[in-house]
């Protein structure tokens, strides 16, 4: 059957879990590489939705340091968009509450909630439906060792480690296939990389 032309792009791909006929159970995501920047988001709004042009990234800039100051005063904030907040993370590990001193704590990032926000907005403009896109075959990549190794390099750059998300981008992976790749290279009696916890996620380094 030839694929549509048109509709929302989506990659399928198999799970770690296995379905009731012993093969792995597949889910589906955008498809991959598929990004605009917020120059083009300007220029979109202002040839579409009557903005002047440089207006869009100005509001986000203005919201961004705003946003940042009230979240910052432990705020909530609601938004058309959804909702940002605080996420706070503690600097080791505590088993008594007692014990929990301010300096303890820290920022870990910002907590989004898009609740039903984008819901009618994007619904508005899926008139066309779903296109499937092929993807890159998992296992002949898994089995390619000169692309992992070109891959490895890609994600690790000048940072001098690399995480599964970003492994996974350069090598065209799931995130699951990736992680599993680096924790691979973690094993044996000289492992090729070092695997380290860095706050919420996993980071590796050569070693």
């Amino acid at each position: 059957m030839p694929q549509k032309k048109s509709g929302l792009p989506f990659e399928v791909h198999p799970t770690p879990a296995k379905g009731k006929d012993g093969q792995h159970i597949v889910y589906v995501r955008p498809a991959r590489g598929l990004k605009l920047s917020m120059k083009f988001m300007d220029d979109f709004c202002s040839k579409n939705y009557g903005m002047r042009y440089g207006e869009l990234t100005r509001a986000f800039d203005v919201f961004l340091r705003a946003a940042a100051e009230k979240i910052a005063e432990g705020y909530r904030i609601e938004t058309p968009i959804g909702s940002f907040g605080p996420r706070l993370s503690l600097n080791g590990t505590f088993t008594d509450a007692d014990e929990v001193k301010d300096s303890d704590v820290h920022i870990d990032g910002v907590d989004y909630n898009p609740g039903k926000s984008w819901n009618e907005p994007l619904e508005q403009w899926l008139f066309n439906g779903f296109q499937r896109v092929d993807n890159p075959n998992t296992q002949e990549l898994m089995a390619d060792e000169e692309h992992l190794e070109e891959a490895l390099q890609k994600s690790i750059g000048k940072k001098g480690y690399t995480t599964a998300k970003a492994f996974a981008y350069h090598a065209h992976l799931t995130y699951y296939s990736a992680r599993k790749q680096l924790d691979k290279w973690t094993m044996g009696d000289n492992p090729k990389l070092l695997k380290t916890m860095d706050r919420h996620e996993y980071i590796y380094t050569e070693t």
